[in-house]
């Protein structure tokens, strides 16, 4: 389609004109001059984007919110807790005594780890929605711009009716005023 023609298009739905637009209405109204109807799949350009190591980081912020974690990390302490407390009762060996010090570092280093990933994969996210709240103010406004240019197609063929009707109507009366005269000439 030419710059010219949506350039008009532009013009008619957009006071501002066409240089004066985002880039996403720039391709609406590309898309809409073409009459072309592209379906875009966010999902997937944003999935396609992903390095390993963002992919990675969303499986492991997934799994760490999942209640299999929850239920495996439970029986891990549980078992840390009731190990240690068997071994020191029964041996009298200190591996690991009773405030549990290596239990809470290893958890301060779990946390520590833990935390960084979730905000990886919170950012991600937050991406990915700007990017379907782009694509859907796309669609919105590919809608609106249909849903006008319809309303100026009916207003279009309704002006036309109306002029069609008043030049039948005018063509009534004239046969009319005819007739009448016709009847006139008559008596």
């Amino acid at each position: 389609m030419s710059k010219k023609h949506i350039d008009e298009i532009a013009r008619k739905f957009f006071p501002a004109g066409f240089e004066s637009l985002t880039d996403h209405e720039k391709q609406v109204l590309r898309q809409l001059a073409d009459r072309k109807h592209v379906s875009r799949n966010t999902n997937r350009e944003f999935t396609e984007k992903l390095t390993l190591g963002q992919r990675l980081a969303d499986k492991m912020a997934a799994f760490g919110g999942s209640w299999t974690f929850i239920f495996i990390f439970a029986a891990v302490l549980l078992t840390w807790v009731v190990l240690n407390s068997l071994i020191l009762v029964h041996s009298g060996k200190f591996f690991d005594p009773y405030p549990y010090i290596l239990l809470n570092l290893f958890l301060s280093m779990l946390a520590a780890l833990q935390a960084p990933v979730i905000m990886m994969s919170q950012n991600r996210l937050a991406a990915k929605d700007r990017l379907d709240a782009a694509h859907d103010y796309e669609v919105n406004l590919k809608a609106e711009l249909e849903i006008l240019a319809l309303h100026e197609k009916l207003d279009a063929l309704r002006e036309k009716q109306w002029t069609e009707l008043i030049d039948i109507q005018q063509k009534q009366i004239d046969l009319l005023t005819k007739l009448l005269a016709e009847k006139g000439g008559k008596e």
